[in-house]
């Protein structure tokens, strides 16, 4: 029984996979790029499964933010991992242990916490034990492969990959704004707000680090008067 389950974890996190490390393939050589040592960014990789917080932690790296814009920005970037963790504790089995809730809360993300919650029942760990440890090798080898290999590649195919997180990012938030008409807006006020800091002069004191939180907070807070959800969720 308890090898069936973690054979189906695994089965269930092969695409999961396979999309972590391409990603995390761009990481690598992005995190180099910004100076830091192909070991430091897989370190990054092996003790983080955030690709929107680490990409914004490169940036602050580079741009010598401190360590206070660094908390702040993943504070943000990262809380809803908080919010998936507390859904998914709703439905764990009586059997996880401490150990287990402790590999839980690392290893949720979007895509992870999806196929989780789909799950009929009560959650198992060794279930969610074969699902994440795919998802995980894929990311770290992601990482590491970007790291060492990346400076091997020719420049004009390392310059092609290293926009691949923007075409993830587009491919995730175009059907959704499709279909929720309050999506399009707020995603549309976050790009004006992103927009603004960029190009007004008075506003170049602000780091990129900053921009995110700003940009994060400005979209949502609008989002949240103008489409409140009733009690069940639903805007």
């Amino acid at each position: 029984m308890k090898k069936t389950l973690f054979l189906t974890g695994l089965r269930d996190g092969i695409p999961i996979a396979a999309g972590y490390f391409a990603v995390s393939f761009s990481f690598g050589i992005a995190a180099v790029a910004a100076g830091l040592a192909p070991f430091e960014a897989l370190l990054i990789s092996m003790t983080n499964l955030t690709s929107a917080g680490q990409f914004a932690a490169i940036g602050i790296i580079a741009g010598g933010g401190s360590y206070i814009e660094m908390a702040m920005t993943q504070f943000v970037i990262n809380l809803r991992y908080a919010l998936m963790s507390l859904s998914l504790s709703q439905k764990l089995d009586r059997s996880f242990s401490r150990l287990h809730s402790l590999i839980l809360g690392h290893s949720v993300t979007d895509e992870i916490f999806a196929v989780a919650m789909s799950r009929s029942g009560r959650l198992r760990p060794i279930y969610f034990l074969g699902l994440a440890a795919l998802p995980y090798i894929g990311w770290s080898g992601g990482t590491a492969a970007g790291a060492f290999l990346g400076a091997l590649m020719p420049e004009t195919l390392t310059a092609a990959l290293s926009v691949s997180l923007y075409g993830m990012f587009i491919a995730i938030i175009v059907p959704a704004a499709k279909k929720e008409r309050p999506v399009l807006i707020v995603t549309l006020i976050s790009i004006a707000a992103s927009f603004a800091i960029y190009y007004i002069p008075a506003l170049d004191f602000i780091s990129s680090g900053f921009s995110i939180i700003i940009c994060a907070v400005i979209a949502s807070a609008i989002g949240a008067l103008l489409f409140p959800a009733d009690e069940e969720g639903k805007v």
